[in-house]
C-alpha cells in the first residue's frame, strides 16, 4: 500500500536555506531543515524574490506614514513599493489556495513575512514593535483559519505541539470537506475528535457537537462553514495541564470497571504524577492506549487524542 502523502506546509523560502536574503545568504532553521523536513513536504516562497527585488538587494522596512498608514520602502532610496507588494501578494496567496496546505511557517520580524511585532518606524516617533509583514497579512486574510507560526515562536514547545497538532486537524477537516460528505460523516468526525477538543476548548467541543447533531437541519454550506471555523478556533486554544488531566480522568473513568485493582492503581498513580508535573503528558497515554486496546474499548478506541497520526506524533514528541 502507497504510503499517505506527507503533509504540505508553506514556508519562508530562507528557513530551508536558500539564499534569498537581502545580503545573498539564508536562515536556515535546523528545527525545519533536520525534523519537520523529514516529514512534510515544504512549499516555500520569498515575497521579496518572487516580486522581482533580485539578490542581493537594497533592505526593506516598514513606516507609518502621518495619517497612520503602514508603507513598505526600500531603506536607502526611500522608494515606495507598498503597492506592488500588496498586488503580488494578492495573486500569490491565490495561487496557494490551490497547494493544499496545511500550515505556514514564516520568517519572524521580516518587514514581508513577519506574523508579528515587525518594527515599524515613525516619521516622528520611535519605532516600534507593532507591525506585521505586509505578505504574512496577506496570507492571513485569505486563510483566517490556517496554522501560521513563525519560526522563533516554534522554539516553544506548547506552541510548537499546538501548531503541529493543529496542522494536521486541518487537513482531516479538508479531506472531510473536499468530499461529497453527508450529515453522518460529520457525526462520525466529530466523535473521533471529541477528546482533542475537549483538551483544548469543552464550551466550543460541545458548540461544535449540536452543530454536529443538526446536520439535517442546516444547509450544507452553511453548516461546513460554522463546524470549521469553530473547529479550528477550538484547536487554536492552548491546551493546558488541567484540561489535559480532566479529559485523562473522563477516559480512566471509561476503563475502571474493567481493570483490576493493580492496574486502576498504576493508572491513577500516572494520572497523578502528570497532574503534578512529574511525568509528561505521553506516560499517561500510552498506558491508557494500553488498556483500550487489550479490553477493546470501543467508546475510546479511534479517538485522535489517542491515535494521532503517526507522523503527527514524531513531530509532537519531538523535543
Amino acid at each position: 500500500m502507497a504510503a499517505p502523502p506527507a503533509i504540505r506546509i508553506g514556508v519562508s523560502s530562507c528557513l530551508l536555506g536558500q539564499a534569498v536574503r537581502f545580503d545573498g545568504g539564508h536562515k536556515r532553521n535546523p528545527l525545519l531543515v533536520e525534523t519537520f523536513g523529514r516529514f512534510v513536504e515544504w512549499i516555500p516562497v520569498c515575497p521579496e524574490v518572487e516580486l522581482g527585488l533580485g539578490v542581493p538587494r537594497e533592505t526593506l522596512r516598514l513606516t507609518r506614514t502621518a495619517d497612520g498608514e503602514v508603507r513598505m520602502v526600500t531603506t536607502k532610496s526611500g522608494r515606495d513599493i507598498t503597492a506592488q507588494m500588496r498586488e503580488w501578494s494578492r495573486a500569490r496567496t491565490e495561487a496557494l489556495a490551490g497547494e493544499g496546505l496545511s500550515g505556514y511557517v514564516l520568517k519572524k520580524d521580516s518587514p514581508s513575512c513577519g506574523m508579528e511585532r515587525v518594527t515599524v518606524s515613525g516619521g516622528s516617533g520611535a519605532a516600534l514593535r507593532t507591525g506585521r509583514g505586509l505578505f504574512a497579512e496577506a496570507l492571513m486574510a485569505r486563510f483566517p483559519r490556517l496554522p501560521i507560526e513563525d519560526e522563533g515562536r516554534l522554539s516553544d514547545l506548547r506552541l510548537r505541539d499546538n501548531f503541529v497538532e493543529r496542522a494536521f486537524a486541518y487537513r482531516r477537516l479538508g479531506a472531510l470537506f473536499a468530499g461529497r460528505w453527508q450529515p453522518d460523516d460529520l457525526i462520525r468526525f466529530h466523535a473521533v475528535h471529541e477528546l482533542a477538543l475537549l483538551a483544548h476548548s469543552p464550551a466550543i467541543e460541545a458548540e461544535l457537537a449540536r452543530l454536529a447533531a443538526r446536520g439535517t437541519s442546516m444547509a450544507r454550506a452553511d453548516l461546513e462553514i460554522r463546524y470549521r471555523d469553530r473547529f479550528m478556533d477550538a484547536m487554536a486554544t492552548l491546551a493546558t495541564t488541567r484540561k489535559h488531566a480532566n479529559v485523562l480522568r473522563r477516559m480512566a473513568g471509561r476503563l475502571a470497571p474493567l481493570l483490576g485493582a493493580d492496574a486502576w492503581q498504576e493508572l491513577q498513580s500516572n494520572l497523578e504524577d502528570y497532574r503534578l508535573g512529574l511525568a509528561p503528558l505521553v506516560v499517561p497515554l500510552a498506558l491508557i492506549r494500553r488498556h483500550v486496546r487489550r479490553h477493546r474499548v470501543e467508546q475510546l478506541a479511534g479517538q485522535v487524542y489517542l491515535d494521532p497520526h503517526p507522523t503527527e506524533l514524531m513531530l509532537r514528541n519531538h523535543a
